[in-house]
């Protein structure tokens, strides 16, 4: 499954001065069997250069704002998840984690965006950050609970659709993805007339939002009954990255 190349990123937030520095990278990835330090520029002359490049099922990611070196830019944070947005500090430093750039280079393929999932998650418990970042989503996890969703959902269960993508139902439209796209190469619209109650909204859209990161892009009607008994139909909108989600039969 290939899909746009969306902002494929994810940057772990630390207090200030608690950035790692690559020495760190090194013992972690010892003390893990599932990524290793495929390249550290500073080599065997510890100096610290504020980037390495890590290997976890022969992909490659690079980890740049590592310390001493200056921090990455903070990303926006327009969802917060697993912690109060009130409460969420504003001083908080960023180091990134990206593919690799061979694996950048045109459309992202699927097994890719779920190993950079899985690597923020595995990096985020073993450097304790204190939240997660997924750039595509715009989203900011409580670092505890992007890494329980995001195991959970590698290991078979559902998709973290709260915090891997966003739900905003404040759209012009009615409710809308932000960062399905990544995942499937389209975004999904529930509109007001479909679902009025915004609470309903969001259950219908998980449901759906996991279903779809199952079964990959859809270019025809999909049908689907809804939590209510009532049937609902999924309709790609022509020339556009776009899903529509109606109630009730189709015209």
């Amino acid at each position: 499954m290939e899909m746009a190349n969306a902002v494929c990123a994810s940057s772990l937030l630390f207090a200030p001065g608690e950035r790692p520095a690559s020495r760190a990278l090194h013992a972690a990835a010892q003390a893990s069997n599932s990524f290793a330090v495929s390249f550290d520029p500073g080599g065997e002359s510890g100096l610290q250069e504020g980037w390495v490049e890590l290997v976890a099922n022969g992909l490659t990611f690079d980890l740049t704002g590592l310390a001493p070196g200056a921090p990455d830019h903070r990303p926006q944070c327009e969802y917060v998840f697993g912690m109060n947005p009130a409460k969420m500090p504003s001083d908080c430093e960023a180091i990134t984690l990206v593919p690799g750039p061979h694996l950048t280079s045109g459309m992202m393929v699927f097994p890719v965006v779920r190993l950079l999932a899985s690597l923020t998650a595995q990096l985020a418990g073993a450097l304790n950050a204190r939240s997660v970042a997924w750039h595509s989503a715009r989203s900011c996890c409580a670092a505890d609970y992007f890494t329980q969703g995001v195991n959970h959902w590698i290991e078979g269960g559902v998709f973290p659709g709260l915090g891997l993508t966003a739900l905003n139902t404040n759209g012009r439209d009615g409710l809308e993805s932000e960062g399905l796209a990544l995942f499937t190469g389209q975004e999904l619209q529930i509109p007001r007339a479909t679902y009025d109650d915004p609470v309903e909204a969001v259950k219908v859209a998980l449901r759906i939002v996991n279903w779809l990161v199952e079964h990959g892009r859809i270019d025809s009607v999909e049908s689907f009954t809804g939590p209510d008994g009532a049937p609902l139909w999924l309709e790609p909108v022509e020339n556009s990255a776009l899903l529509r989600l109606w109630r009730g039969a189709p015209a």
